[in-house]
């Protein structure tokens, strides 16, 4: 296994008010300290059917959104076009005690009120056919807000609290992605 990317990658997933019923909106928020492709800050965002790539290197956004984001569990099954790619630096504030705000262009994605700290290690996640490992810090948190041109979309993450914390508002940190010697 070679060594994939290495950084941080919140998220957040929203679903109608009350947490059930479909997925509304996901945002992948990526901060990339060594990769292939080089490093920097990216954004993906699923909504409305549409995708989008926002950050100050679009062929790492792209790269981020083909290789990993479109193959999560969160966007599996959802319509995935050709994603708009939008030139524009991403500013990140990640604090694994308190939470996450991430800004580029008109996108702009809040996570708070951490609830746990774990380190999750996946031997096989699945990108697209291609079994990856990955390593992350993995913090649940409470809430979490999505805007769009300065406008909130509607939804809110499904939070549980039992057998432990879990949410789809969430912090992931010392992200590690192996992936096989090609």
């Amino acid at each position: 296994m070679i060594v994939r990317l290495v950084g941080a990658n919140p998220g957040l997933l929203l679903h109608p008010d009350g947490g059930a019923g479909e997925r509304v909106a996901f945002v992948s928020v990526w901060r990339v300290d060594w990769s292939p492709h080089g490093k920097g800050t990216a954004l993906v965002l699923w909504h409305a059917g549409h995708t989008r790539v926002v950050g100050a290197r679009p062929e790492l956004g792209r790269w981020l959104a083909d290789e990993f984001t479109r193959h999560f569990p969160e966007v599996r099954g959802l319509p995935w076009p050709e994603p708009r790619v939008t030139t524009a630096p991403v500013d990140l504030e990640l604090d694994l005690a308190s939470g996450m705000r991430a800004r580029g262009a008109d996108v702009e994605v809040e996570i708070t009120g951490p609830m746990d700290r774990r380190l999750i290690r996946v031997e096989e996640f699945d990108l697209g056919g291609v079994a990856n490992q990955l390593s992350t810090v993995y913090v649940p948190c409470r809430s979490g807000t999505l805007r769009i041109d300065g406008r909130p979309v509607a939804g809110v993450p499904r939070v549980t609290t039992s057998p432990r914390p879990s949410s789809t508002a969430f912090l992931a940190d010392a992200e590690v992605w192996c992936g096989p010697d090609r």
